[in-house]
């Protein structure tokens, strides 16, 4: 019998713990969630000297580790839908489906934070007003969610924040998309999906169902429940 394994990759300045709410229900429909802590956003990491590659690569070792007769659902969040784009063009062949949570892949030689200066330590985690003013709506997140997220949330590695993406195996186009779409609505996205600014993503080039859950950027805490029954039909599909 077929497992369904789905990897659960954060946004940033986030651990896997960020989808400590999610699990219970991706647990009852039967799939195996692996929520990851990319290197550098656990408190005893050293994340001065992580690289964007050494996030790839953590996720592309999860992916191998899986039995070949297995399914591997890759699910990014914000920043982390970079990294999920990378792994899908290392692992065409390996990956069922993607899905991105108010996220998407980026298009090659792009980057999260391209001019974050050289010497920083790296991308502090922003004050609520930077992050509704960037877009990152804090809406259904209440009073203990928001000192959650404040009290755990760690400096993203300034060698992933500003490092550029790269892309390359045709054969990712292959593998079929599922956008959870949150503080923007699928509506809204469809007009910036073909590439270029604002967003510089490739979503447009992918075979993609648009899934809209109307809420902020972070569903995983202002409606777990409900992300989870999502991410339960993507992984279904």
């Amino acid at each position: 019998m077929t497992t369904t394994h789905l990897i659960l990759v954060p946004g940033s300045w986030l651990g896997g713990w960020a989808w400590d709410d999610v699990l219970p229900g991706l647990r009852d429909a039967g799939l195996v969630p692996h929520p990851v802590t990319l290197p550098g956003l656990d408190p005893s990491d050293d994340a001065s000297t992580v690289t964007r590659a050494d996030h790839v690569q953590a996720v592309v070792e999860l992916v191998d580790r899986i039995a070949d007769d297995d399914d591997v659902v890759l699910v990014g969040h914000s920043g982390g839908g970079a990294v999920v784009g990378e792994v899908v063009d290392r692992r065409p062949d390996r990956v069922r489906r993607a899905v991105y949570v108010d996220s998407g892949p980026l298009e090659d030689g792009n980057a999260l934070v391209p001019d974050l200066p050289a010497d920083s330590a790296g991308q502090a985690f922003p004050s609520w007003e930077e992050l509704a003013d960037g877009g990152s709506s804090l809406e259904g997140l209440d009073d203990a969610a928001l000192e959650r997220l404040r009290e755990r949330a760690l400096p993203h590695p300034a060698g992933v924040a500003r490092a550029a993406v790269h892309v390359s195996d045709e054969r990712r186009f292959a593998v079929p998309v599922t956008a959870i779409c949150t503080s923007l609505p699928s509506e809204v996205l469809l007009t910036m999906v073909d590439g270029g600014p604002p967003l510089h993503t490739e979503m447009g080039r992918y075979d993609v169902t648009y899934v809209d859950l109307p809420t902020g950027h972070w569903p995983m805490f202002s409606r777990p429940d409900d992300l989870a029954a999502a991410l339960v039909d993507a992984a279904r599909a």
